[in-house]
């Protein structure tokens, strides 16, 4: 009997967006793989969809488009019917891309050069971001409003997709709005055609609820490439189900038992996780602070920072972080440079991390999607298998690392916009 091939074939531009879409599409029963990099291997994967994490937010535009198309390449070797190029819901991107440059090069080797239509819509209004006349909110402000506008790497101060995207694309991009995404997939496929015979080759699209997503979904349902934010993705399954390509109530988010030690790293500086530090360090937690300038002067903080750990480790769960206020972050930038900084953070915290599960962490929190994507290297990982979500875009997943002999470690790579307050706390009970 032939194997059932993937349906859907996914590119996320960053570790935690790669487990936040793939939480989505788990969430309406898309039996989910993740990958850790392109793989070198043409194995078929037994999964509705894969998702292929790569780390190219913020590298050279030229560096993230070569990894999308290599990416799209396998892909297609897997026999998946439509493509999604995932990026954050916060739209985050440097004036020179990537996500226009990357979203360029998908469409030509898809329709061929300056050819195709697809759509913009980070959207996620179950984790307050949502989309109206073309502007992008996070909550009740505009996007250049809220936190994001101080990013220390990808600030962003423009909350006009259209204008942003515009910027970053040789292609027209035009608007569909949200009264025409309300009255159902007809009404916005017949905004696409007349957006097409304007000459557009993207258009942005309002949402503001989760209706708006199942609209939107079904009238792309024939569309070669999809990109947007994670959100796009609960639109997404029905229509395989409702042509029998995918089980009306399959239920694909159930993992083993977890099992060993309990451990956080954090190098997330957003608002969402700095309120989170905030809660573990007011409730009494154990709580290892990591000084970037101690680091830079030579000091072997990670042999501080496990030798602090191990001993509490049996005692419940430790959290080790170089979360900060933006202007601490700022402070140090200045000091050590911006690309500088975030290395050795990522270095620092990976390194930590990878010295955490030899010590026999099998439960790991990481926060932040440069930490993410670091941490993930470092333990060796090269597939995720996604399980329940804890918060809306994260879910845990379960992973094996030759850092502690194939042992199947719980992981959670968590945005650092995303998850309440008691986020940590929160995380290991659910695994309980």
């Amino acid at each position: 009997m032939t194997r059932p091939r993937p349906l859907l074939g996914c590119i996320a531009d960053d570790f935690t967006g790669a487990t936040d879409l793939a939480n989505n599409l788990v969430r309406s029963g898309m039996r989910t793989v993740q990958t850790i990099g392109v793989p070198t291997d043409t194995q078929a994967i037994d999964a509705d969809a894969i998702v292929v994490a790569l780390k190219s937010r913020t590298i050279a535009a030229k560096d993230a488009i070569a990894q999308s198309l290599q990416a799209y390449a396998w892909l297609k070797t897997q026999g998946v019917e439509q493509i999604y190029f995932k990026y954050c819901s916060t739209f985050d991107s440097t004036p020179e891309g990537n996500i226009g440059p990357v979203t360029e090069a998908l469409m030509d080797a898809i329709h061929g050069k300056d050819q195709g239509f697809t759509i913009v819509c980070p959207a996620f209004p179950e984790n307050n971001r949502t989309i109206f006349k073309g502007h992008l909110f996070v909550g009740d402000m505009l996007l250049s409003d809220s936190g994001m506008r101080n990013h220390p790497l990808t600030p962003m101060t423009d909350a006009n997709l259209v204008r942003v995207m515009q910027s970053q694309t040789k292609r027209k991009v035009g608007l569909v709005e949200q009264s025409c995404v309300a009255a159902g997939p007809d009404a916005i496929r017949a905004r696409f055609k007349a957006l097409q015979a304007e000459g557009a080759g993207v258009a942005v699209i309002d949402a503001v609820s989760n209706q708006d997503l199942m609209h939107m979904g079904q009238a792309l349902a024939d569309m070669p490439l999809v990109t947007a934010g994670s959100g796009v993705a609960i639109g997404l399954p029905q229509n395989w189900k409702a042509r029998g390509a995918l089980a009306a109530n399959a239920k694909a988010d159930t993992l083993a038992a977890a099992s060993g030690y309990q451990a956080v790293v954090s190098g997330s500086c957003s608002v969402a996780t700095n309120a989170q530090v905030l809660h573990w360090r007011q409730r009494g937690k154990p709580a290892f602070a990591i000084d970037p300038l101690a680091v830079a002067s030579g000091t072997n903080v990670v042999s501080q920072a496990l030798d602090w750990a191990k001993p509490l480790l049996a005692q419940g769960t430790v959290l080790i972080y170089a979360t900060a206020e933006p202007n601490a972050v700022k402070a140090i930038q200045s000091q050590l440079g911006v690309a500088q900084a975030g290395e050795l953070v990522e270095h620092t915290l990976s390194t930590i991390a990878k010295g955490l599960v030899h010590a026999g962490v099998r439960q790991l929190v990481v926060a932040g999607g440069e930490t993410s994507g670091a941490v993930v290297q470092a333990l060796g990982v090269e597939r995720m298998v996604i399980g329940p979500q804890i918060d809306p875009g994260v879910p845990w997943t379960s992973v094996t690392s030759p850092v502690c002999n194939g042992d199947t470690v719980h992981v959670t790579l968590k945005s650092g916009n995303f998850g309440t307050n008691d986020f940590f706390e929160k995380s290991f009970t659910l695994l309980k």
